[in-house]
């Protein structure tokens, strides 16, 4: 073989080789894209999962919260119908305390003030309280239960209340039974 096929050949083979460089130059690089897409698509999956689990964790949080404040509520207001059945003794004992007070038996009437006494008391603790409503009180009807209107003895009773005809109580800060009151017109 002569120079020039010699120096033919090699660069043949050097272009050959070029070629075959850029060839595995092309599937490194490629290879490097697909990794890169599978880092970026296993990113994105885990992203997505991540907002799933926080949106996931956050209604838990929701319903955690909710039903533990209609477990409260539920607590306070358990007892509200055997105190609402209990008002009507309340009521009975007011008047028996009226008709005692007259007789002369004042061991009876010290005996039954102190069994009044302490069922108030008992039902105070549970959360019982009375709505205070008087002869002279403005009339509230989002408070007080008008059973009747009256004409006022005077100008200055007009509106007002002028007799509380059965007492209203409330239980927490709901009121189970409103005063039934007779107001003046």
């Amino acid at each position: 073989m002569s120079d020039k096929e010699n120096t033919l050949d090699d660069e043949f083979l050097d272009d050959e080789l070029l070629e075959g460089q850029e060839q595995e130059q092309k599937l490194e690089n490629e290879e490097e894209e697909e990794e890169k897409s599978v880092e970026e698509t296993l990113s994105d999956e885990l992203a997505k999962e991540k907002d799933k689990f926080l949106r996931l964790f956050a209604e838990f949080e929701n319903y955690k919260r909710r039903t533990s404040k209609e477990r409260m509520e539920l607590f306070k207001t358990a007892g509200q119908e055997v105190i609402v059945s209990l008002l009507p003794v309340l009521d009975d004992f007011d008047r028996a305390m009226k008709e005692l007070a007259k007789s002369e038996d004042k061991e009876t009437f010290t005996g039954i003030e102190l069994i009044n006494v302490k069922l108030r008391e008992t039902l105070k603790g549970k959360g019982l309280e009375m709505v205070e409503a008087k002869a002279g009180d403005v009339f509230d009807a989002d408070i007080h239960e008008a059973i009747t209107q009256i004409p006022a003895p005077d100008k200055k009773m007009k509106g007002k209340i002028i007799d509380v005809i059965e007492k209203g109580f409330k239980l927490g800060d709901r009121i189970i039974r409103h005063p039934k009151v007779v107001v003046g017109n």
